[in-house]
């Protein structure tokens, strides 16, 4: 009876050995697992003011050669009469019309306005320039008759 009370008595401490073993381990990885979450937590807000103020900055930057494109006609630098220029905006920033102003037109320009040192054509505005100096430019006039013999039946 004795060695089955010896038994019984290290099956039990061995148990409660293991249990109490268990959530120790247990324990002490939520512990380093709520530290982890915490430090990623923090870690993602970084990255989002970071984000925030790189997409603020590039939305002025965005904003600020927009208004640089609109006001280039009126700025120093533009060697055109400002009321010659029309704002496209894309995929080319403006026509000019030198002459116009005197009822006499003299050429065409396609003018696309970059801001800063740094600023490259896109790839479309490459193309688009390419083509011009290719001589890949024509007049094209759309005209469409306004007799009421060419209405469609809806409206005539």
């Amino acid at each position: 009876m004795e060695t089955a009370l010896i038994i019984a008595a290290a099956v039990f401490f061995s148990v409660v050995f293991l249990f109490v073993m268990f959530y120790g381990i247990r324990r002490r990885f939520e512990h380093r697992f709520l530290l982890w979450q915490q430090q990623e937590k923090e870690i993602l807000e970084l990255e989002k003011a970071s984000i925030r103020k790189q997409a603020i900055s590039q939305s002025r930057a965005v904003l600020g050669g927009h208004f640089y494109e609109q006001m280039a006609p009126f700025l120093p630098e533009f060697k055109y009469d400002p009321t010659e220029a029309r704002f496209i905006g894309s995929p080319i920033d403006m026509l000019v019309f030198p002459g116009l102003s005197q009822g006499a037109p003299t050429e065409i320009v396609i003018m696309e306005i970059k801001n800063g040192p740094s600023a490259q054509l896109t790839p479309v505005e490459r193309k688009i320039r390419k083509l011009v100096e290719d001589g890949m430019v024509r007049w094209e006039l759309l005209e469409r008759s306004c007799h009421e013999d060419n209405l469609p039946e809806e409206i005539g």
